[in-house]
């Protein structure tokens, strides 16, 4: 029998705050993340409003600021996500051999440079051309050597076990949206396999910098309702108009079961169900009739041995194709049960995280369990006939939850469905 893993420590920084239970409560409440861009002069761009982490930095968790000052948002978004959920579980509390304990991410890449990069063209600018000779003598002037290695994705992870001392395994993978999903999938199938006891496992990432809302601008992906920012993600709903770009990290504990028994862990709950495909499709699209969700949400059923579930978080981005073809893939799957079960995006609140979306979700459904309530869609006003399934509209609902399903699809077509369940025993 392969042996089953458990959630034993939860910890995250997100747009609505750094303290778990804090942020619980205002997802509860349907409050909002997004505001107008801070982080630079975003006036010129067609969408100007993003889910920004403010007033936080990793002094929060114990760490003095200059000693990261080289590093990214992305490596502070993990360091404080990561060390709260080490503390919350109190894995090190007991004798743990090092190299049966690892570290699996999926972290986006870091914070690109653009003010030093803008420098570098202008210097380099000549007769209507690039002189790349120029260009490289003023990047080796003004760079850093450290902060350009620190935009590299898989950083967190080397910082992270560095900190904690993990010496089993190391790895970032990065599938867009779809990443920390992935890591905690795969993370989970190492401690099945016996490959390690404890895993530390999650995504960080931040994209709101000149970079990133250029290259999703471009997609015109992005909401562009700049006159409404609280208001401006709205899955499902018939008016949204695309998504809202956030920024954080969210990070589990996975344990072994046997192992967090024995130390007499907490436990929020277990990962029972995983899957993962490809649409084989488009780099930007999903399949129109959603074969790489449905393939993948029928796989994670199957590794929990489930044909129903109590509630499922969607991706849920708030644009226009996804919503309708994830809407669908429901359905495919599970029939007219589909329209018994809920369903909610909490992106709604926190916008997306991008490659840390689906830890920060997965971590909402281990709170759903744990306290019997589903968190709402909020901003869901108008009624799409494509979108016909139950959101938990705009307010939280009581309800029975022994079995969630979080859905998180990339682009590039990767699919990825976690099913975590209550404890039993």
């Amino acid at each position: 029998m392969r042996r089953r893993v458990v959630v034993t420590g939860i910890g995250w920084v997100t747009p609505l705050g750094a303290d778990i239970e804090t942020v619980w409560k205002r997802v509860l409440a349907g409050e909002s993340g997004v505001g107008y861009i801070t982080h630079f002069d975003a006036s010129n761009f067609p969408t100007r409003i993003a889910a920004e982490v403010r007033d936080w930095d990793v002094s929060d968790v114990g760490e003095n600021p200059d000693d990261w000052k080289y590093q990214g948002r992305h490596t502070h978004f993990a360091v404080g996500a990561a060390k709260k959920a080490m503390a919350d579980s109190g894995v090190l509390d007991s004798p743990l051999d090092p190299t049966r304990f690892g570290v699996y991410t999926g972290s986006g890449e870091g914070q690109q440079d653009f003010d030093r990069f803008t420098q570098m063209m202008v210097a380099a600018l000549e007769d209507g051309g690039l002189n790349l000779a120029k260009f490289t003598r003023k990047g080796l002037e003004i760079l850093h050597p450290i902060a350009e290695l620190e935009q590299e994705p898989n950083m967190p992870a080397g910082h992270l076990a560095g900190l904690f001392g993990a010496e089993g395994p190391n790895v970032n993978c990065l599938t867009a949206c779809a990443a920390s999903s992935q890591a905690i999938g795969e993370a989970t199938d190492i401690i099945r396999r016996g490959e390690a006891d404890v895993m530390l496992s999650g995504g960080t990432h931040t994209m709101i910098h000149p970079f990133g809302v250029t290259g999703f601008s471009l997609l015109t992906a992005l909401s562009t309702r700049n006159d409404e920012p609280t208001k401006a993600s709205r899955p499902f709903d018939r008016q949204r108009d695309g998504f809202v770009l956030g920024e954080g990290a969210g990070f589990v504990v996975l344990e072994e079961l046997d192992r967090a028994r024995r130390r007499g862990a907490k436990i929020y709950g277990e990962i029972v169900g995983y899957g993962s495909t490809a649409d084989a499709f488009r780099i930007t699209d999903t399949h129109p009739e959603g074969r790489g969700a449905i393939s993948c949400i029928r796989m994670a059923l199957r590794d929990a041995g489930l044909d129903r579930v109590d509630y499922i978080n969607a991706h849920g981005t708030s644009t226009a194709v996804n919503d309708k073809v994830e809407t669908l893939a429901i359905k495919r799957v599970f029939g007219d049960e589909a329209y018994k079960i809920p369903v909610s995006s909490t992106k709604s609140m926190m916008g997306h995280l991008i490659a840390a979306a689906g830890a920060t979700e997965l971590i909402l459904c281990l709170l759903a369990i744990r306290d019997r309530v589903l968190p709402p869609t909020i901003n869901y006003e108008t009624p799409d006939p494509e979108c016909d399934l139950d959101y938990v509209p705009n307010v939280a609902r009581e309800a029975r939850c022994d079995y969630v399903l979080s859905n998180s699809f990339g682009f590039g077509g990767q699919n990825i469905t976690l099913i975590a369940g209550r404890f039993s025993g």
